[in-house]
């Protein structure tokens, strides 16, 4: 895309909390120019400013990465026609790098010297890894938008969070009752020190990372990584059999650990409860339960009632208010 006629913007990387192995490094992320967005900004002029920023990207494509790890080593990647990078790369030993919640950091860096370009933070990107903690008992796969973001609407494409962060800054948006000490709870488990890893998964695009990233820390949500999708999906026409993007990392996370079982959380209003059937019978045994939220649409409630009428063989529990989340997971020994 054209940059401005007066002034080059400076470059950035913006690392996406990923997840990965002992002998796995898989690490996403986007090279786009820095447009200064401020979201903590007030004022509804300064949110839409920063909301046209995030949307008009000004992508860096093509160009060559390097991860540095704090032991020294190294990894090279490369972002691809959109300035996405997706670094996969088989290698041993991960898990000492990593700290007692089982996170790796490293630093990104561009290793093109022809750029030309200012780069801030002087070229020296922070970025983060998840390995699973091996005292975990199982994982937790969440959905975001209508399941502890309240959005208020029910939309298959979930515009109305996009159109929330034009009018009301990450600091202030309203997460459903509750499910923060919920998620908090999972995430120690029973005993209380099992650091069981919580994944976000959510069809919002990857422009609304940052946003959402706030959204969650704000709120004393467990870290954890923010799976999100490209714009470039909403654009393109599926083929009858593809499956949602939401449900293809789902199935990556059941993949990456197929020794952790997971518990999933999503809402009644959208594919959730199609999704998780789904999955829980690609993978038989792996899910301890299913927890969808309760949405103001009494047509799409009673699809999803009749959807697990005969659902016996997983917990399944439709959450009108979180309490009664919780005081499931307690009877099922999950907290």
């Amino acid at each position: 895309m054209p940059m401005g006629i007066f002034k080059k913007d400076k470059l950035q990387i913006i690392n996406f909390q990923s997840y990965g192995s002992n002998s796995r490094l898989y690490v996403r992320g986007r090279a786009i120019e820095d447009e200064n967005i401020d979201l903590d900004q007030k004022g509804i002029f300064n949110l839409m400013k920063n909301t046209w920023k995030r949307f008009e990207t000004d992508e860096i494509k093509n160009a060559p990465l390097k991860i540095t790890f704090s032991n020294g080593d190294t990894v090279n990647g490369a972002t691809d026609e959109d300035g996405y990078y997706l670094i996969d790369e088989n290698i041993a030993g991960l898990q000492k790098l990593a700290n007692e919640e089982g996170w790796v950091t490293f630093e990104l860096s561009f290793t093109n010297s022809n750029l030309k370009r200012e780069i801030i933070l002087q070229n020296r990107f922070p970025g983060e890894m998840l390995i699973p903690s091996e005292n975990a008992k199982f994982g937790v796969i969440s959905d975001i938008d209508d399941t502890i973001l309240h959005t208020g609407v029910v939309s298959s494409l979930k515009w109305k969070v996009i159109l929330n962060t034009m009018f009301k800054r990450a600091t202030k948006r309203l997460q459903l009752e509750g499910t923060s000490d919920f998620y908090t709870k999972l995430h120690q488990g029973k005993t209380g020190n099992e650091a069981n890893p919580i994944f976000y998964v959510s069809h919002s695009p990857w422009n609304l990372y940052r946003y959402l990233e706030l959204f969650l820390k704000t709120n004393n949500f467990p870290k954890g990584p923010i799976l999100l999708r490209s714009m470039a999906s909403f654009k393109m026409r599926k083929k009858s059999d593809e499956k949602p993007q939401k449900q293809k990392e789902i199935s990556n996370l059941l993949k990456s650990y197929p020794d952790l079982k997971f518990i999933l959380i999503g809402d009644s209003g959208e594919k959730d409860g199609d999704i998780y059937q789904e999955i829980s019978t690609l993978f038989p045994g792996r899910i301890k339960a299913i927890y969808l939220r309760s949405v103001n649409h009494s047509k799409r409630m009673k699809r999803i009632e009749n959807l697990f009428v005969d659902f016996k063989d997983i917990p399944f529990l439709m959450v009108n208010k979180t309490a009664e989340a919780i005081d499931h997971a307690k009877k099922n020994g999950f907290i």
